[in-house]
């Protein structure tokens, strides 16, 4: 790498930073609070049940529906995408606990604040998300070669940004996908 190179080195690397930390904090607002207002549901702190068995319903919890597990497939391909950009040297299986680890915090935190429940179905589902963006990745740098950091950084901002612009189109349009806590649903006491 040239002297003059360096420079531009850095700042792609920069760049692909702040596009990745975007990216992050849109998946946090998505999983966390589908994409409403930050709130804490009323059940936090509390016990409640964690759905440990996968892809079938459990307790009180149902089956995640295979919309639900494409949503949180995409959601996570460019998480991958990332990872590769970043990490170009980490094997898969690295990449693939990257991503179970994030995924494993944002199902945490969501059922300790009550916005959702802790579901081994997504974990499963979100790394194997990540996964197909690492192969992505693979794909992309066998067919750029040297150029790949310039392709990945490309394709990571894209991402990005349509990300944002997709996040802003949905919040301001009529539609909303987190529930109606201005609803109070009782439940007849047995």
């Amino acid at each position: 790498m040239t002297i003059s190179a360096r420079p531009r080195a850095r700042r792609s690397r920069g760049i692909l930073i702040v596009a990745f930390v975007v990216y992050l904090a849109l998946l946090a607002w998505v999983v966390l609070w589908k994409l409403e207002v930050p709130w804490i549901g009323d059940a936090a702190g509390l016990a409640r049940p964690i759905k440990l068995v996968p892809f079938v319903p459990s307790g009180d919890a149902g089956a995640s529906t295979p919309v639900e597990m494409v949503i949180n497939l995409v959601l996570f391909v460019p998480f991958g995408l990332f990872i590769g950009a970043l990490a170009p040297t980490w094997a898969w299986f690295k990449a693939g606990l990257a991503a179970l680890a994030t995924s494993l915090v944002l199902e945490t935190v969501q059922h300790l604040i009550s916005t959702g429940s802790f579901d081994t179905t997504d974990l499963i589902v979100n790394t194997a998300g990540a996964l197909i963006g690492w192969a992505v990745f693979i794909l992309v740098r066998r067919a750029s070669g040297e150029r790949t950091p310039v392709v990945m950084t490309r394709i990571c901002v894209i991402v990005s940004a349509l990300a944002l612009i997709a996040v802003v189109a949905f919040v301001a349009s009529p539609l909303h996908y987190g529930p109606q806590r201005d609803i109070v649903v009782q439940h007849p006491t047995p």
